[in-house]
């Protein structure tokens, strides 16, 4: 009997599944960094700062909106008061990256499939921590062993840290003070 249950579940957990990848190869592909992209929270113009950047697409819409760090991307995801119909979230590939201060236009990589590198010395555009982004696990694990850090999934990073403070979030060894303010 509970072969025959299981086998008659089978088919609906394959269509939910299929439902699943279905939405992820809808999602909208991300749009290139330009000089005009302005900061969704900040006003200012992303190619002023250094670090990782982030857009977010809604559903029915081309726009993105625009981060000037991949900590304000994920904010945006947590706050209550943001839209939640968010078609897909792109956050800056470190790992293809020129260099810091040029963290590039065309390198995305989709959040939700992103590793991040939370608690490094490394810090974002604004001067706060940053929660470093990469498509390659072993290159975010590299990064880590190089700035400090913990390597984490999206899904992995506390609710309330890109909301906090900027502290490091539990577990992540201490990154040197940083004293840049903007």
């Amino acid at each position: 009997m509970r072969r025959r249950t299981a086998l008659l579940a089978l088919p609906g957990l394959l269509l939910a599944a299929c439902d699943e990848s279905d939405k992820v190869a809808a999602a909208p592909p991300p749009v290139a960094l330009t000089k005009e992209a302005v900061g969704h929270y900040c006003g200012m113009t992303l190619v002023e700062h250094p670090g990782p950047k982030g857009q977010i697409l809604l559903r029915g819409d081309t726009r993105p909106i625009w981060f000037s760090s991949a900590r304000d991307t994920i904010a945006f995801t947590r706050m209550d008061e943001e839209s939640k119909a968010i078609a897909a979230i792109y956050v800056s590939d470190m790992g293809r990256a020129p260099n810091w201060d040029d963290p590039g236009g065309t390198n995305w990589v989709e959040a939700r499939q992103a590793w991040f590198v939370l608690g490094s010395e490394r810090r974002g555009g604004m001067g706060t921590e940053e929660a470093v982004p990469f498509s390659d696990r072993a290159v975010a694990d590299r990064f880590a062993a190089e700035h400090g850090g913990r390597v984490l999934r999206l899904a992995e990073i506390p609710p309330d840290w890109a909301l906090g403070d900027g502290g490091p979030p539990p577990d992540a060894p201490q990154a040197p003070a940083s004293h840049a303010h903007h």
